[in-house]
């Protein structure tokens, strides 16, 4: 709806602490206006699952880790061994990992998204 400065003013005073739209639904409706369920606005479908991502990430050096290898590469100081290429292929498989344990928590596949 829309309304000019003077009625948005005077609804805003005659609602006082009450949402607008649950102060038009009573003018509106009376006693008859029923209580508004709440939807669900979390994305979140595993809260179990989200928990595991969370506290995965939470005990994970992933990020400082990967944070280094990236200076490293841009500073031209990573040496290319087989090992640095084992751990940054770990590291990919665990962010991967992670990725898809938290889009499965949020109620999507692995193969969803970018």
């Amino acid at each position: 709806m829309r309304f000019t400065h003077e009625e948005r003013a005077w609804l805003d005073a005659e609602r006082g602490n009450m949402p607008l739209s649950v102060h038009i639904r009573e003018r509106l409706f009376g006693d008859q206006v029923s209580p508004r369920k709440k939807s669900g606005n979390s994305p979140v479908k595993d809260t179990e699952a989200l928990g595991r991502v969370l506290g995965a990430l939470g005990q994970s050096r992933l990020s400082s880790n990967l944070n280094q290898l990236a200076k490293a590469v841009n500073t031209g100081s990573l040496p290319v061994t087989p090992e640095t290429e084992a751990d940054i292929k770990e590291a990919c498989r665990e962010v991967s990992a992670l990725r898809a344990e938290l889009l499965r928590a949020l109620g999507k596949s692995p193969g969803d998204g970018p």
